[in-house]
């Protein structure tokens, strides 16, 4: 029964979710930047709280290690609820190899029994400011994005199934938007981080699955391909992996939505999160428009960007004998690196569900070599990834919707997914669509044009 409640709730969510997509191009407040919110919470950027301040260098710790503990009492919108709250501070690492530092949320389950599981939701929290993080929407701060009002309900429902939930801030604190091979070794150490330290009640035993829709889909499937390699002692403990509308090839992607009516707003942020992430200066290849239009969005959330540019082009964000993102070498570069598949193989079951009706949500099919997709993910490339993963032995459960787009296709995730990760932690083997799913695009890397 609790998790049929689940269930529905979740399913509504997705279903505000949607409404709230439909409507992006209306105003949205602006997060606030120099003060605290209404409940006295300071933003991460000037929270002491996300920096490490001790006297060990971050190379010389592992990752997954605690630095700060805190806790909290969780909030939706600013509301207090009833659900106790861990805040950690932990090591990462980033896509160049660097170390980093980064925060996780732990919620302890409103009804506790049997042994501890966890559950790794990686939130759809798309942004390039640390101040859109779910640590600061939890701990009370002011969400501009109301992002948290659509995720926090969910987590709610899932602790009443027993769970404990994590949530990390997998971009970071500097916002590396996109940058999937972050986002999933900073999930990683994040799962590491709860199950080391005391306070949240779990141990090194504990069974653990993940879960993400859309940004939180990228965090979930790179954590899944690179645990067996980055953090084997997490990877022992999983027990299956469900993602939704998944960002598989970014050189596609940026095919996909160019000119469309809602996600364009996604093509200059994307430009920020992986000049960030990989220390790139991409400013020679750029107009002067889209200098002035990053200059711009530097703190954006997802949300202050989706319909906020319809019919914008790649061509018009930069100069033109760059009007192709394949004339860009280093593009081209990064984005064969963020290619999921290109990072390890699942050991674990996956789940994964994709949307195909994109025109819904004002993008118009891709054409040869791209095809359908959701309106902001490509059909095609998620086809690739799963038969690829069959053909490597992972036992994928895949399942695509047609006449659904990208928010809608939320509704069966979520209806999918809890009972599949339930069955999961009950140690039921699996069931498997491998064989049965329909040839992909090629997601091979690309050489750059130019």
């Amino acid at each position: 029964m609790r998790l049929r409640v689940a269930v529905v709730l979740a399913c509504v969510m997705a279903l505000l979710a949607a409404v709230s997509l439909s409507t992006a191009s209306a105003a949205t407040p602006t997060a606030p930047t120099g003060s605290a919110s209404a409940s006295g919470v300071l933003p991460p950027s000037q929270d002491p709280f996300y920096d490490y301040d001790g006297s060990t260098p971050l190379s010389a710790i592992a990752p997954g290690t605690v630095l700060k503990t805190r806790t909290v009492q969780a909030h939706l919108e600013g509301l207090p609820l009833p659900v106790t709250t861990i805040q950690l501070l932990y090591r990462t690492t980033d896509s160049l190899g660097n170390p980093i530092v980064t925060v996780t949320s732990v919620l302890k389950p409103l009804v506790s029994s049997g042994t501890p599981k966890l559950l790794s939701y990686q939130s759809f929290y798309d942004s390039l400011s640390a101040n859109c993080e779910p640590s600061y929407a939890l701990a009370g701060g002011f969400d501009p994005g109301l992002i948290s009002a659509l995720e926090n309900p969910l987590m709610i429902a899932l602790l009443q199934t027993g769970y404990t939930i994590s949530t990390a801030d997998f971009e970071g604190q500097q916002a590396d938007f996109a940058d999937g091979r972050q986002y999933g070794m900073a999930t990683l150490d994040g799962i590491r981080a709860a199950l080391r330290s005391p306070d949240t009640g779990l141990n090194t035993g504990t069974k653990v699955g993940m879960m993400g829709y859309s940004g939180g889909a990228i965090a979930t499937e790179w954590a899944t391909e690179l645990a067996p390699s980055y953090a084997p002692d997490v990877n022992s403990q999983l027990v299956g992996s469900s993602i939704g509308g998944v960002f598989v090839d970014p050189i596609h992607n940026l095919h996909y939505i160019d000119g469309s009516v809602v996600w364009t707003g996604v093509l200059p942020m994307a430009l920020v999160g992986i000049a960030r992430g990989y220390q790139v200066d991409l400013t020679p290849y750029l107009s002067a428009y889209a200098q002035s239009l990053i200059g711009q969005i530097q703190n954006d959330c997802l949300v202050d960007d989706l319909g906020h540019y319809p019919g914008l082009t790649f061509a018009k964000l930069t100069k033109p004998q760059y009007a192709q993102p394949e004339s860009i070498p280093a593009l081209v570069n990064i984005s064969n690196q963020l290619i999921m598949g290109t990072g390890g193989t699942p050991t674990t079951p996956m789940l994964i569900l994709q949307g195909a009706g994109g025109i819904l949500e004002g993008t118009p099919n891709g054409g040869p070599g791209i095809g359908a997709g959701d309106g902001v993910m490509v059909a095609g490339d998620v086809r690739a990834l799963a038969n690829e993963y069959c053909s490597r032995g992972v036992n994928v459960n895949y399942q695509e919707f047609p006449l659904l787009s990208h928010t809608l296709t939320a509704v069966p995730w979520l209806a999918e997914t809890l009972p599949w990760l339930q069955q999961r932690f009950a140690g039921a083997p699996a069931s498997s669509t491998c064989g049965q799913i329909p040839p992909g695009n090629s997601i091979a890397p690309i050489q750059p044009t130019s």
